[in-house]
């Protein structure tokens, strides 16, 4: 069995799919590891380190994926190296399948077996390869950081001679994986926090960080999650008086962070720019879903822009800032997922288990997620 890792080629992508304990794992599993050349350089990971671990380094893309049967990346091959890969070869990767459908179709034409990891069902012994948890995770953390860096101000309150520093106060909207860790670190920093979702089973999550709690109860709350754990659409008329009670509470902050992704659909608009004219000049926002449409109204991808005395951080492919954490637990969550796949050191893949089956997105020469069919 061979296993390719590709190094990445999009812009503000540093991560890799490898890490040399990784490799050591998959060998230990039967694996031929190859690396493309200077796959890890983004992560601080020299090609030597792979080597040293007991990988093959691939002069190029070609090279590394002609032979593969399993191939490892962050984004996945694009659609035109699509035709180099080993027909039937597993590709597990992080694939955007609802924006990248063309992508798809192109994995599909040259009979790769493609796995989105986005996709990966949030049960329980699926955790561990649980790739939106791990990388959210760092998200939220470097959220708070990348705030602190633009704001004027320190966190925690101050108590000196010359007179007592307020502490900030943040908000965080939006209390999944990155929105827990950022309340977390908010707090950390010194800062009295808040958050808000509309999911009602966040309040204990987000009480038991120290922050409060912020949101508008009806009977519409009760069924805002999905089986799958993520906030679902709400009505025009929930979404209205939400806004309304989020724009009472964004006056009174120094930072929102907003984290708020519905899967397979642009990002809601929860600051609008009537809400950003209301906070006090010297506020920051940090918009971490700015890549698929911002949560707020202002926010540019890839930019720091200032409106109406407020700056908003729009960075890109956050996780990738901390490229070499990122890669690790990713790598792991990879080597997680591969790792019952391998019966008796050969690949064998149980389609009708679920992990398999919501995972897959293309198969014998066709797209067979069922989330995916109808999407064009």
């Amino acid at each position: 069995m061979k296993l390719a890792v590709l190094r990445e080629r999009r812009d503000a992508e540093k991560r890799v799919a490898a890490s040399p304990e990784t490799v050591k794992k998959l060998i230990g599993l039967g694996f031929e590891v190859i690396i493309e050349a200077g796959a890890g350089e983004g992560a601080s990971i020299p090609d030597k380190q792979f080597e040293e671990a007991g990988a093959t380094i691939a002069k190029d893309l070609k090279a590394a994926v002609k032979d593969a049967d399993v191939i490892f990346s962050v984004q996945g091959l694009e659609a035109a190296d699509a035709k180099h890969a080993k027909k039937g070869a597993a590709q597990l990767a992080v694939l955007n399948p609802f924006v990248e459908r063309d992508r798809l179709d192109a994995y599909a034409k040259a009979g790769l077996m493609a796995f989105a990891m986005e996709f990966v069902p949030r049960i329980t012994r699926a955790q561990s390869m649980d790739v939106l948890s791990s990388q959210s995770n760092l998200a939220g953390y470097k959220a708070v950081l990348d705030g602190a860096a633009e704001f004027g101000r320190a966190f925690p309150m101050m108590m000196t001679a010359a007179g007592t520093v307020p502490p900030a106060r943040v908000m965080v909207m939006g209390a999944g994986v990155a929105g827990l860790q950022a309340i977390a670190t908010a707090k950390r920093l010194g800062a009295i926090v808040s958050a808000t979702d509309v999911r009602p089973a966040a309040k204990e999550q987000v009480e038991s960080l120290g922050g409060k709690f912020v949101m508008v109860e009806d009977d519409e709350t009760a069924a805002a999650e999905t089986a799958g754990g993520y906030a679902k659409e709400m009505s025009d008329e929930y979404k209205a008086k939400q806004a309304a009670l989020i724009a009472e509470t964004l006056a009174k902050q120094d930072m929102a962070i907003t984290t708020a992704l519905i899967p397979g659909r642009p990002a809601p608009k929860l600051i609008t720019e009537e809400m950003v004219k209301s906070m006090k000049p010297g506020s920051v926002i940090v918009d971490l879903a700015v890549e698929m449409g911002g949560n707020c109204e202002l926010s540019e991808p890839g930019k720091v822009v200032e409106a109406h005395g407020v700056k908003i951080v729009g960075h890109r492919n956050v996780p990738s800032r901390l490229a070499a954490d990122a890669s690790a637990l990713y790598a792991r969550n990879l080597v997680h997922f591969i790792t019952p796949m391998v019966k008796e050191g050969a690949l064998a893949f149980d389609f009708e288990d679920e992990i398999i089956r919501e995972s897959l997105v293309t198969k014998d020469g066709a797209v067979v997620n069922e989330r995916l069919k109808g999407e064009k």
